[in-house]
């Protein structure tokens, strides 16, 4: 079988590894489910414990969970290095280090952020600190990735890889959450468009958004979370 990415929407991180899929080139499917609504019931919980996203089920019908390990199993079937480099290369090494980076430190900062957000009943006395932490880390976290980036079109090179695709998902909740203005930091801005005009990233977002882009051809369809569920889960 073809692997097959549980993504979320909406502005859900996984929208970068569906980019990097349509980067990889090799067939795979995929399945949507509403975080706002279906990842958090019991039945998404036989896929993936923690209520999030993404979820990986593998050619051999075993579930990953978290980005950085689906990242990781991407790259070892990367035999063309459309997406990483020879593990063996500094290259590698600093494609590993952003996305370790982008995964902990980046992405954690806006945890504040959306408890605040997502806080039932609303509490304004936490929600308000909540936020002040958030935007706080989130501005530092920022200042760090800018300083980060190199000469490079894309983060590790002269073409997306892997650290390209875990960036962008989560990138623009700097907007979302109304933190600052992307221009604050330059580079990382630049770069942001850069990866945004990619083909594969426009698809992504636009199955995101639920239409239905023509892609290069490696997604061969979508499979009803339902189905998901039933077929793979604990």
């Amino acid at each position: 079988m073809e692997p097959l990415l549980v993504y979320g929407f909406p502005l859900g991180s996984s929208m970068g590894l569906v980019a990097a899929l349509e980067w990889l080139g090799q067939p795979y499917r995929l399945s949507r489910v509403d975080m706002l609504s279906e990842m958090k019931t019991d039945a998404y919980a036989r896929l993936n414990g923690r209520l999030e996203t993404p979820v990986l089920v593998t050619d051999d019908g075993r579930v990953l969970t978290e980005t950085m390990a689906i990242a990781l199993w991407l790259e070892a079937r990367d035999t063309k290095r459309r997406i990483s480099f020879d593990p063996t290369t500094a290259e590698a090494d600093r494609l590993h280090q952003l996305m370790a980076f982008i995964n902990t430190g980046f992405t954690g900062a806006f945890s504040p952020l959306w408890i605040a957000l997502e806080m039932v009943p609303p509490n304004p006395g936490l929600q308000e600190p909540l936020r002040t932490v958030g935007r706080k880390n989130v501005i530092a976290r920022h200042d760090r990735l800018e300083a980060m980036i190199g000469d490079t079109p894309f983060l590790a090179g002269d073409r997306p890889t892997l650290a390209d695709g875990v960036l962008i998902g989560v990138a623009r909740w700097l907007e979302f959450h109304e933190v600052a203005e992307p221009d604050r930091w330059p580079r990382l801005a630049a770069l942001r468009r850069r990866i945004e005009a990619e083909p594969a990233v426009r698809f992504a977002t636009a199955l995101e958004r639920g239409e239905t882009p023509p892609g290069s051809g490696a997604l061969l369809g979508h499979v009803p979370l339902a189905e998901v569920i039933e077929r793979f889960g604990a």
